[in-house]
């Protein structure tokens, strides 16, 4: 099970390379815009405008991902992971609402839009492919699994 991410920790003081044993994984992307200084050392670089942003963009968040990888640093390498993960999340909510609301204001009632932009959509299937090799990396997987056996269990 993947403990909480926690949010009431103080991330502007907070440095996780630091204090590692303070980093939850949790699900999907929490924590992505807090975690420092991951956060800052990655975000300059997420962009998905244009297909050929997002190649540009994700090809350098995984080369991130691999140096952190080349560190052994597990929470940079899971942090770049979630930056992926939101390019390919981000790209689709423009694909699908290009003003980038999703629900009709004060309601969670779904604006209905006819069609898709095909050039968000191509960006979201750029993230998509290096989001996976970041994922299924076996080291990544084996980090992850040591992190929550050493951090995690009894959260």
């Amino acid at each position: 099970m993947t403990a909480k991410f926690d949010y009431s920790l103080d991330y502007k003081r907070l440095d996780f390379r630091k204090n590692l044993e303070l980093y939850r994984i949790g699900k999907g992307e929490q924590g992505v815009l807090l975690v420092e200084p991951y956060k800052s050392e990655i975000v300059c670089h997420w962009r998905f405008k244009t297909p050929e942003v997002a190649r540009e963009s994700s090809a350098k968040i995984y080369e991130m991902f691999l140096e952190y990888k080349r560190q052994n640093d597990f929470v940079g390498m899971d942090m770049a992971r979630k930056f992926l993960q939101m390019g390919i999340t981000r790209a689709r909510r423009y694909a699908n609402h290009p003003s980038g609301r999703k629900y009709k204001k004060g309601t969670r009632e779904i604006i209905l839009v006819e069609g898709e932009d095909e050039i968000k959509a191509e960006s979201a299937k750029i993230f998509s492919e290096k989001y996976y090799l970041a994922k299924n990396d076996v080291k990544y997987q084996a980090m992850i699994k040591a992190h929550k056996e050493k951090y995690e269990n009894g959260d």
